[in-house]
């Protein structure tokens, strides 16, 4: 019975943290020319308080890691590959828009809506994980993607209930899917 009452109590905070978050669906890889090619989906729920940061001006920074590396059966698997995207999004407010900048590449966009904004930052088309001469028929491969709120690029004022604060712990886990030859 006292079990009962603990998760009734606590029911409301255990469906309060599932609908923030991130994570990583719908990936493929494929073979394009010589070279292995990653197009993955990620959906982004932001927080009630990452949004409220967003829209004071705050940057958010987002960092996707894709790593390729070889399964071995006697050793840790080998890394291969790493490599990454990091995105900024912030919201203007005297232009009433948001901003997502691709940092690596320099490109930079403009979204009348959070939705469009993410949905830029959701979609992966075609990134090149490892060239074709790399692998050995033999053996067997993995590509693995993760994404991750930068919290340290956050101001300095905001940083500590950014740790402490649930709602900001808006990172994926590590997504695997095999390499396919």
């Amino acid at each position: 019975m006292f079990l009962c009452g603990v998760l009734f109590w606590l029911s409301p905070a255990l469906s309060y943290a599932d609908t923030f978050g991130v994570e990583v669906k719908n990936a493929e890889i494929t073979l394009q020319d010589d070279s292995y090619v990653l197009s993955a989906d990620i959906d982004y729920r932001l927080s009630a308080r990452a949004k409220e940061a967003l829209q004071n001006g705050v940057p958010l920074f987002w960092d996707i890691n894709i790593k390729t590396f070889q399964h071995r059966d006697y050793f840790w698997d080998k890394t291969l590959g790493n490599s990454s995207i990091r995105y900024r999004i912030q919201y203007h407010a005297l232009l009433n828009m948001y901003r997502v900048r691709n940092e690596g590449s320099g490109e930079l966009y403009n979204f009348s809506t959070l939705s469009a904004a993410l949905d830029l930052m959701s979609t992966i088309r075609d990134f090149r994980v490892m060239d074709k001469s790399v692998s050995a028929p033999e053996d067997r491969y993995a590509v693995g993607i993760k994404v991750t709120l930068d919290r340290d690029a956050l101001p300095l004022p905001l940083r500590p209930i950014a740790y402490t604060n649930p709602q900001w712990y808006l990172s994926s886990d590590w997504t695997l899917w095999p390499l396919i030859k």
